[in-house]
């Protein structure tokens, strides 16, 4: 005996709801802290200026996909439900005041409610005052000078170059979780302490970028731009050169250590001893 088939009604709201299903999904997914560990998403924070950047982040993209639904879904009902098999036809009509008064006044709200938040977020990024400690970070083709300037470790001085090896670059050798992204002599900072971070560049216009801390300043030559960070974690935290600066641009990684104050301290005394025994 043949089955009955579902009645068409049935089968409909049967795919509504598998659609409801998948969207509740994917939009708990978007949403919870498996996207924030995402590679398809911005780094996990470890500082706050980039936690406020990630809300932020998720704040705008939730706002204009609030506005992509809301204005496709119209749109795609109004052409649905007049279209001309059902015998309507387009109302003729000029100069509607009121329409041009909507659809200046939304975006011009949308744009508020954008500016407000992201405003504060800017302030605060360039808020260099009252630094822990200032480093100066020279971009060269293709490596990376830093100079402890004030602060805890002031006088200390050294480049970082790429250490990955020729092997690994050259496909004679399997590449690493840290394929050029490691260096030889890595940026050393204490946790919980505002670090200032004075960019230029020797020859061309490089970037210091570390996702990580929401940090991204230009290093241009005979100009000295600044920013900072303040880590609230330990860690190894990884970053690049992000402007396009010769042919060994993506050869240029930055690496920034993240320790306790003990630690920071011995490594200060440690470095201090070596300058010194170099003199």
């Amino acid at each position: 005996m043949a089955s009955k088939s579902a009645p068409p009604g049935t089968r409909s709201v049967a795919r509504s709801i598998k659609g409801a299903r998948w969207a509740a999904l994917l939009a708990g997914a978007a949403l919870s802290g498996t996207a924030v560990a995402a590679t398809w998403n911005l780094q996990p924070p470890a500082t706050v200026i980039a936690s406020d950047i990630h809300s932020l982040h998720e704040y705008v993209m939730l706002l204009v996909t609030v506005i992509f639904v809301g204005v496709f879904g119209f749109m795609f009902w109004a052409i649905f439900a007049h279209r001309k098999s059902k015998g309507h036809k387009a109302a003729q009509f000029h100069e509607n005041v009121t329409i041009e008064i909507v659809w200046t006044v939304i975006p011009a709200l949308i744009l508020i409610a954008i500016v407000v938040p992201a405003t504060k977020v800017v302030i605060a990024q360039k808020d260099t005052s009252n630094p822990d400690i200032t480093i100066k970070a020279t971009g060269y083709q293709w490596k990376w000078g830093y100079d402890y300037l004030k602060g805890e470790g002031a006088g200390i001085s050294f480049l970082s170059n790429l250490a990955t090896s020729r092997d690994q670059i050259e496909g004679r050798a399997s590449k690493d979780g840290n394929y050029l992204l490691e260096v030889d002599h890595p940026l050393v900072v204490p946790v919980d302490k505002k670090v200032r971070i004075v960019t230029t560049g020797a020859d061309v216009i490089h970037s210091w970028s570390v996702p990580a801390f929401g940090v991204k300043q230009d290093s241009i030559p005979g100009i000295l731009r600044d920013t900072w960070f303040k880590a609230d974690k330990t860690g190894t935290f990884r970053g690049q050169c992000s402007e396009l600066c010769g042919k060994d641009h993506g050869f240029m990684p930055i690496v920034v250590k993240v320790v306790t104050e003990p630690q920071y301290a011995a490594w200060v005394a440690e470095q201090t001893k070596n300058n010194a025994a170099k003199k």
